[in-house]
């Protein structure tokens, strides 16, 4: 990959030092998680001192990549991979001027909740999400939007419930994919509900979740006050596009917080590894390099690509699973494999990632159609 500027150096030091000050690695730490699945004090420096919330895709790719190496749990790829996003992309000017301001800042926690459980489709990572299957299927299930009566024109009360939304049980906005319009002419538009604002029929829950470090959870809404996000659009595929450019963007920033968990795996590993061990980490150390160089390439690109974030992700999910087979103390190796098999259950897994990357470029033809 090309050589960092001295200020992605400067990010990549900062970040560092305050990650090993006040997160420490994995194997050292004995603190209760906190009940928002992060440290709250630590987010408000990253994203405060730091700007990491404020950060351009190659220099954030850099950031994750010392997140991962500290399996650092932080609200960072549910509120600027995934929210910010969306929100720039779908909201009127009021919604950008009143939101984005304070994600940059970090003082606004944002999460994605779609229905169906598979937010990996919902971003176009692992299936065509112009198909209606991810969003539950208008009457079939889901979340349902209809007008709040008396209330202004984009007023919504939403119906309905997501699982496996990640930060779904702390974030101060949650942005909701639901159907509107009635079944005869259901689409999915994305809603925004502002927690302190959502009243007693919002229950939130924390699951109990494969990977700590994770948080997904479990929203449920009963006639929830919520805005439609933007304007009604003529052209309901513009969700679908920003969905998957939102998705792009998170496979991108996974795979270099993956990448981080890889190579920290690896140096514990070669610290304790015999004369005759080396060669096989060396191997391993080849397939680390190789999916770091994707993901900062993808980071590099404009969009990015369809096909580069998926493959990257694919790729550093492998050399992550690889890497916690070799990681030295035994619990180390258990946190990592727990961090590789937590992304693969929500972004996942590599092997579709691969696929759908491969239908996109056109390599597969009709057979993948």
């Amino acid at each position: 990959m090309e050589t960092a500027t001295e200020e992605q150096r400067e990010i990549r030091r900062a970040l560092r030092d305050l990650l090993d000050r006040h997160a420490g690695p994995p194997a050292a730490r004995t603190t209760a998680p906190h009940p928002e699945g992060y440290d709250p004090a630590l987010w408000a420096r990253m994203s405060g001192e730091l700007g990491l919330a404020r950060l351009a895709l190659p220099e954030l790719a850099l950031a994750c990549e010392e997140t991962g190496r500290a399996l650092a749990p932080t609200p960072l790829l549910a509120t600027a991979a995934l929210a910010a996003p969306l929100v720039a992309a779908l909201g009127t000017p009021g919604q950008r001027a009143d939101l984005l301001p304070r994600i940059a800042d970090g003082s606004l926690t944002c999460a994605l909740a779609v229905p169906g459980g598979s937010l990996a489709h919902a971003l176009g990572l692992t299936g065509d999400n112009t198909t209606g299957a991810w969003s539950g299927d208008g009457r079939a299930g889901g979340v349902q939007a209809r007008p709040a009566p008396g209330g202004p024109p984009n007023a919504r009360l939403l119906y309905g419930e997501a699982d496996q939304v990640l930060d779904g049980h702390s974030a101060g906005l949650l942005l909701v994919a639901a159907h509107a319009g009635g079944y005869a002419r259901s689409r999915t538009l994305l809603h925004l509900v502002r927690a302190e604002d959502a009243g007693p029929g919002l229950v939130r829950t924390r699951h109990a979740a494969l990977d700590p470090t994770r948080s997904p959870g479990r929203v449920q809404l009963r006639d929830v006050p919520a805005e439609l996000l933007g304007e009604d659009p003529a052209d309901p595929a513009a969700i679908t596009r920003a969905l998957a450019a939102a998705g792009r963007t998170a496979a991108v920033l996974l795979a270099a917080e993956a990448v981080g968990a890889a190579r920290a795996a690896l140096d514990g590993a070669l610290r304790h590894a015999a004369a005759r061990d080396r060669h096989r980490l060396a191997d391993l150390h080849v397939r680390i390099e190789t999916a770091r160089t994707l993901a900062h390439c993808a980071a590099r690109e404009p969009g990015p690509g369809p096909e580069s974030g998926p493959l990257a992700l694919a790729q550093a999910l492998d050399a992550l699973r690889a890497a916690a087979g070799e990681a030295v103390p035994p619990h180390d190796a258990d946190r990592y494999g727990r961090r590789a098999a937590a992304d693969e259950l929500l972004f996942g897994p590599a092997a579709r990632l691969r696929a759908r990357a491969a239908e996109r470029a056109g390599l597969l033809g009709e057979a993948a159609a």
